[in-house]
Parts: C-alpha cells; structure tokens; sequence
C-alpha cells in the first residue's frame, strides 16, 4: 500500500510515493559495525557538491571502507561485484547535517542542563569543551534521528571568549570514534550575555578586553611557531593560549556568538579585518544582516539561527539600535545583500538538536530563494566549509565521509520523514528499528 505525499520548496513542488516498507533487499545490520562494500540505489540523490551538479535523478551511491566511491546514474550502471545493493525505491539521499552551534553533546536526563560557562574571567581560550563530551546521550540519539550528523560542541556565552569547542559525529558510542577535530573552535560571544559579567560591563570594555587577550594570544603563538621554524630557546607553555598556535597556522576558527549590526561589524573588522583569523558569525541576527556585503567581501559565512526573523516590537529594535524597522527573514536579509554562503544552528537546546532543518525551512518560509538548492546546502556544506572540514564532510562527493540521510522527499522540508541514517557507511539510525525507542 501506497501514499502520496506533495512537499513544497522554494519555487518548486516535488511529489514522491511514501513506501510502507524497505523490502528485503534493504534488511538492516543491528549493529554500527563497518559493513562491507555498499551501493545504494535511490530515486533522488541531492549530492550538495562544491561545485557542479546539485542533484542525480535516479541514482546508485558506492561506499567502501565508510567513504564514497562513486556516484553514478542508475540506467546503464552495472554495481560491481561484492556490494550489497540496497535498493530504496522512491527515498531520497542527502548529506548529513552538520550543527555550528551545539550545547547539548553532554546533556543528561539526569542534569537538565549543559551550558559550559565558567565565568571567573571575561576571557577564558584555555577552556575547553572536548572534556565534558558524553557519546550516545539521549539529545545526540534525537540529533541522528533528526539527521544531524556532526555537531560543534561549544562553550556557553556567559564570558568574551568561552573556550574551545569540539567537531563530533553525533552517532557512535566512543569519543574517539566521534571525534573530528579538537579545538573545533574559539569560542567568541561579542555581545548578548556576557555583559551581565560580574557587576556588569559594557560593549567598549568587553572589546577591548577581547582585543587584549586575543593580541597575547597571537603573540604567544607567534614565538611557538618562530621557534618550531628556527629553533632556539623553547617559549614557555601556557594553556590559556594553546588556541592561538590553532588560530595562527589556520587549523581551526573563531565562531561567534555575535547579533546586531553594530557587534556584527565589530566582529568583521575585529576578527577577520585586525587579526586575519578565519571566523563565522553564529546568530547573525537582529539586523546583522546589513552587514552583509562586508561579511561576503571579507569570505566570513553567516550561520544563522537560533532566531529566523527580525522582530518587530519596539523594544528589540530600541535595544538593537540599529535603525531597522520592520519584520524580515534573517537568511532573506542577507541573501538580498549578496551573500551565498548562509547556514543555520539551532543553539540547541535553544531549539531541540533535532529540528536542525526546520530553521532551514524557516528560511525558506521568510523568504530565502531556493533556486540553488540553498536551504540544504545551508545545512550541509555551507557549514562544513565554515569549519574547514569540507574535505571529509559536507556534501556526497567522491572521497568525502559517507554520512548519508535516507528520506522521504525534500530534506529540509518538515513534513519529510527521516528513514535512514549513515554515518562513515554504517547505519547509526533506522525509522523501522529505532523510531520507538527514541
């Protein structure tokens, strides 16, 4: 028996036949083990590449040793001998979902919170996220059923510079497993929450004190790298400022907690202008946006969320005092403006882990134009390059991590069911299997 189920994106009308069941083919392991070659044959497949084709209309995905190994038309393909060929009819494939802004990869039940703020300074680089990670807490189980993948597990914005954060993969039972990069970031929370620090500070101190750290910071860094370069004297260590050896030599970026036009600015001519690090602009909200063609001049992605629109109550916009009036979808803002590479965050538990792709559809709703396929591609690679790991993740691409969604139609499309989930090839969420007990 058979179901029709029309989902609207954009411009466009999809219509896709909702299955009741996989069929044999498509048994399930019971396990995350690593399977042996795989080839999954889909009627769409939304790759979300770099560059090049966004979309391959019945379609055979290849996976070996949990990468990609080619993806190719169905008709006239033959699968090479040795895969497993899990056919999945009318289903989708998209990449997995990717989340800049997480607090909750070491929630517990039992805690009811899990905001990492340690506020004895305004400045705290030393701190770091990856040692209050937790594998397979309940809120990662909802984030792979909800088809996020990999999460940035961050310091809360209490203080200036929270500390590091930690890329993870939501999926697997192990740290090591799940981890993707330690420091995923710095931390920086320019304005919003921090300025309730001790008996309360103000944007030119809070600057200021940013500008300070983040120039000894460099500094120490700088004498580590002369050295390694040249030799001499060994500089001494000092945690507190091991993130800035990551800044200086590009390995990792500052994300930003960063909302109004005036703070948004500062970031642009603070972050990215003063001190050439790479950075994104996490929120991006109330009026940000207008700050847009400096943000795409200078390559810094606007990731935006949890807030998808600009209120319109008299006392936002006094606060904001940045002379917008009015009610405008904050993606729709900056696309107007020239950007290109916007995402989305939850700030989860802001907004709960799994409802990832509702603030992409949220943007769609407020009027981003989705011609380009930009409200997955906000959820896929326009993240990952923010965080430079677009080599392994982001997109179906030959020789990227098969982290691979398995749905019914249009993935950032709330009426949309998630099916399937594969992280690196193995199966770490099923509808059929999981959906109960999670």
């Amino acid at each position: 028996m058979g179901c029709m189920a029309s989902m609207r994106t954009g411009l466009a009308v999809v219509t896709a036949t909702c299955l009741t069941a996989l069929g044999a083919s498509a048994s399930l392991p019971q396990s995350a083990s690593t399977p042996g070659p795989l080839a999954l044959r889909a009627a769409k497949i939304l790759t979300c590449a770099q560059e090049g084709p966004q979309v391959v209309d019945q379609g055979v995905v290849l996976i070996r040793d949990g990468k990609i190994e080619a993806i190719e038309r169905a008709r006239g393909f033959t699968v090479p001998a040795g895969y497993e060929v899990i056919d999945l009819g009318e289903r989708w494939l998209a990449p997995g979902f990717i989340d800049l802004h997480c607090h909750e990869a070491g929630y517990s039940l039992y805690s009811q919170i899990n905001d990492l703020n340690d506020v004895v300074y305004l400045t705290n680089p030393g701190l770091r996220a990856s040692v209050a990670a937790k594998p397979g807490v309940f809120s990662m189980r909802r984030a792979v059923a909800g088809g996020v993948t990999s999460v940035l597990y961050i310091p809360g914005s209490g203080s200036n510079i929270g500390g590091a954060g930690v890329l993870l993969k939501t999926g697997f039972h192990r740290f090591e497993e799940n981890l993707i990069r330690d420091p995923g970031s710095m931390k920086l929370a320019q304005w919003g929450n921090p300025e309730s620090w001790t008996i309360g500070v103000g944007m030119t101190f809070e600057h200021w004190n940013t500008r300070n750290t983040i120039r000894r910071g460099l500094a120490y860094a700088k004498r580590w790298r002369e050295f390694e370069e040249s030799g001499g004297a060994e500089p001494e260590r000092n945690i507190q400022f091991d993130i800035f050896r990551d800044l200086l030599a590009k390995r990792t970026q500052v994300s930003t907690h960063t909302q109004m036009y005036q703070v948004v600015l500062m970031t642009l001519t603070m972050i990215r202008g003063e001190f050439e690090l790479d950075v994104y602009l996490d929120h991006s909200s109330i009026g940000g946006w207008l700050a847009a063609e400096m943000a795409r001049d200078m390559g810094v992605p606007a990731i935006v969320g949890p807030r998808s629109v600009d209120p319109a109550t008299r006392g936002m916009i006094e606060w904001a005092r940045n002379g917008h009036e009015g009610f405008r979808g904050l993606a729709a803002g900056y696309q107007e403006r020239g950007m290109t590479e916007i995402g989305f965050n939850t700030d989860s538990p802001v907004i709960a882990q799994e409802q990832l792709h509702v603030n992409a559809a949220m943007a769609v709703r407020y009027g981003m134009n989705e011609v380009g396929l930009e409200s997955v591609r906000g959820l896929t690679i326009v993240p990952a390059r923010a965080a430079g790991i677009d080599h392994l993740v982001g997109s179906l691409e030959v020789g990227k991590q098969a982290d691979i969604l398995v749905t019914t139609g249009h993935p950032a499309d709330p009426r949309t069911s998630m099916e399937r989930v594969y992280i690196e090839g193995r199966v770490v969420y099923d509808a059929e299997r999981d959906g109960r007990q999670w």
